[in-house]
């Protein structure tokens, strides 16, 4: 998980610096103490796992909306807390996947039945 925070960190100051915005303005900018956002960049500590602050952070760092980026930028700030986005676990049975995600990612070899219900969510999505 600190891997995860550290990288976040590091591309929220990348887009922080890319917007040209010091770190005072954009703490200005979205009402956010400055010395936290400068722990989040170190990845000292979690970014907020709230999807509304988090659009609004996506938002000052120019990203649309609804655009794939913004949605990343939200992901990658709850996975770096370890949370799965609540729109994932929202779907229908999405928890029932996730030990056949997990082993697959630990380089263990899911059953044939796990690879097909993945493919049958992969496909119903």
């Amino acid at each position: 998980m600190r891997k995860n925070l550290k990288n976040f960190g590091q591309n929220l100051k990348k887009a922080r610096i890319a917007k040209d915005l010091s770190l005072r303005e954009i703490c200005k900018k979205i009402n956010y103490d400055a010395s936290n956002w400068s722990k989040i960049e170190r990845g000292i500590i979690a970014p907020p796992a709230d999807g509304k602050i988090l659009s609004k952070w996506a938002k000052a760092l120019g990203l649309k909306q609804t655009s794939k980026e913004c949605q990343e930028f939200i992901d990658k700030a709850q996975i770096a807390q370890g949370i799965i986005p609540q729109d994932i676990l929202a779907r229908k049975n999405a928890v029932d996947y996730l030990p056949a995600v997990f082993r697959t990612l630990r380089n263990e070899k899911p059953t044939k039945q796990e690879i097909d219900r993945l493919i049958e969510l992969i496909r119903n999505s």
